[in-house]
């Protein structure tokens, strides 16, 4: 697990499951000659992923961004996509002495299974329950009406079941565009990904860290058009991804990409070759 400060914030990576991916639908239009370069793919054409949720210490509370797939998904599906066993987040926070109920906050860059799946557990009597019972959960308003919305064309993308049970606990909190939910802690609406998607951007004395959610889900993503055939408005990402990232190479800030299963923390120089040359960071 790999740790950082961040002036008065401790920030650790915890995994929420690894899990394979078709490697045609990570990288969308580039061809595999080019994507297979960075990520071999196996004899399924499938490339290993991480879900780096991000453990967020302050000096007031203890959060998380982002929390994997869970543990609820069929056998079959778990099968085909290479999924852990069990509740790898729990584990995953088990081994740093974290407990669900320690959780105070959770941020959700978007509502899709690998970041929201570990949300909800169904318990022996089939009941679904969220998994941190303390924790204010902040959605984008915009991102949870289309997660319920039905709409035929985001058939297959967000399953009720991963989050429907922290509204109903009472444990939802909407947030309507860019705004700081504790001191030093905000977030970006990015769209692009999704209509909703937003980054965390975490500041503490000189330092900042920008949790880039699926903007740029791996280190390999961080040329503009090396997008997700998954993203909702491909253009909108192309758009976005170079004025973020750049932002964030310029300001020497740090990038933490949430499917990266080598590089999670990272900064970025600008090159006129590759756009980015990522570096990991210490």
């Amino acid at each position: 697990m790999k740790r950082i400060s961040a002036g008065q914030f401790e920030l650790t990576v915890v995994s929420g499951g690894t899990l394979r991916s078709d490697g045609g639908t990570m990288f969308g239009v580039i061809p595999k000659a080019m994507w297979s370069r960075v990520c071999p793919a196996d004899d399924a054409n499938r490339i290993l992923m991480e879900t780096n949720c991000l453990l967020v210490r302050t000096p007031e509370s203890l959060g998380l961004i982002d929390t994997g797939y869970g543990d609820k998904l069929p056998e079959k599906v778990r099968r085909r996509g290479c999924l852990e066993d069990g509740a790898p987040l729990r584990r995953s926070l088990q081994a740093v002495g974290v407990a669900p109920d320690d959780i105070d906050w959770v941020i959700l860059t978007h509502l899709h299974f690998d970041h929201a799946g570990g949300l909800t557990t169904r318990r022996d009597d089939g009941q679904l329950v969220p998994v941190f019972p303390s924790a204010r959960h902040f959605v984008q308003k915009i991102e949870w009406e289309d997660a319920l919305s039905g709409r035929p064309e985001l058939a297959g993308a967000y399953t009720p079941d991963d989050f429907v049970p922290v509204q109903e606990a009472g444990l939802l909190n909407l947030v309507d565009g860019d705004q700081e939910l504790f001191s030093g802690i905000s977030v970006e609406r990015t769209d692009g990904h999704t209509r909703g998607h937003q980054l965390v951007r975490l500041v503490s004395e000189d330092r900042t860290v920008v949790y880039v959610g699926d903007v740029s889900p791996m280190a390999a993503h961080v040329r503009t058009f090396w997008t997700m055939s998954y993203d909702q408005y491909p253009l909108t990402t192309r758009v976005t991804k170079p004025r973020i990232l750049g932002a964030i190479a310029d300001s020497r800030h740090i990038a933490v990409f949430p499917h990266d299963p080598r590089v999670a923390i990272a900064r970025l120089e600008r090159d006129d070759r590759t756009e980015f040359t990522v570096i990991p960071a210490e």
